[in-house]
């Protein structure tokens, strides 16, 4: 209606946030469903899978405005600045008060930081919008409408890497951004009556779930009960310094025999 590509861009933006923030939603459901037989590590990772496919969503997007918006530098056509300011700022009203809403959700949860990037850019778009507009009104640079998509479209893609990045690595079983793989060790290794540990794994089951399994040799003699007793201690430990609330601990009286060949941790 306007004749502003920034205005479509963001308008074709908004349109998959839609469809993206509803399966979020649904994503966000799944994972709250208990384990089962079958999938005995419960959904977690449903929501990493929802992310990853915003992240390209997102990323596709932006290429596809990019494109556009340099084609349009060699013939910019009529762009309507008053309406593109009404309804650059309508946008722009709606798109801070639903990224408010989710900011505080953001922070630990993969799903609803991706979720957030969708409206956070959406937001972005609008003042784009409403920076071309003005431009357009007071000075006649239609140029401003192209120029800005390509920055707005720059700012997607540094938000969809992100996204894609973190949700990466949890599908990679990397290591937890937020912890530190030789800090847990000595944590374990400096536990009482604890004389070696090995074959440490640590990696994230979901978003926001820390998992770690470990060799764990202990000085004897001990009885069963005790070392159990050991082991929950140690769990303990873990949950409550580094926020792992899933541990797997295997005990041993000794060494494995194939220690040495797994001395690097993983």
């Amino acid at each position: 209606m306007f004749g502003s590509l920034a205005l479509l861009a963001d308008a074709a933006h908004m349109a998959t946030d839609v469809v993206a923030l509803a399966v979020a939603y649904a994503a966000l459901r799944i994972t709250q469903r208990p384990a089962t037989d079958r999938h005995t590590f419960g959904f977690a990772r449903t929501e990493v899978l929802v992310a990853q496919g915003n992240g390209f969503l997102l990323f596709a997007g932006a290429v596809v405005v990019i494109v556009e918006a340099i084609r349009r530098f060699g013939s910019t056509p009529d762009v309507s600045a008053s309406g593109v300011l009404i309804v650059g700022a309508i946008g722009l009203i709606v798109n801070v008060v639903s990224a408010a809403a989710l900011f505080r959700h953001a922070h630990d949860n993969i799903n609803m930081r991706g979720a957030f990037w969708h409206l956070f850019s959406d937001a972005l778009g609008s003042i784009g919008v409403i920076v071309a507009g003005v431009g357009i009104a007071l000075f006649s640079a239609e140029w401003l409408d192209p120029a800005v998509s390509i920055v707005i479209a720059v700012l997607v893609i540094a938000g969809a890497w992100q996204l894609l990045r973190d949700s990466g690595r949890v599908l990679l079983e990397s290591v937890p951004t937020n912890l530190d793989v030789g800090a847990v060790r000595d944590a374990l290794a400096s536990g009482a009556g604890v004389e070696a540990v090995h074959h440490l794994h640590l990696w994230t089951a979901g978003s926001e779930q820390a998992a770690l399994s470990a060799h764990v040799v202990l000085g004897g003699p001990l009885s069963l009960h005790d070392a159990q007793l050991r082991a929950g201690e140690l769990k303990q430990m873990l949950k409550a310094d580094f926020g792992i609330e899933h541990s797997t601990l295997e005990v041993e009286c000794h060494a494995c025999l194939d220690d040495e060949a797994h001395e690097q941790v993983n």
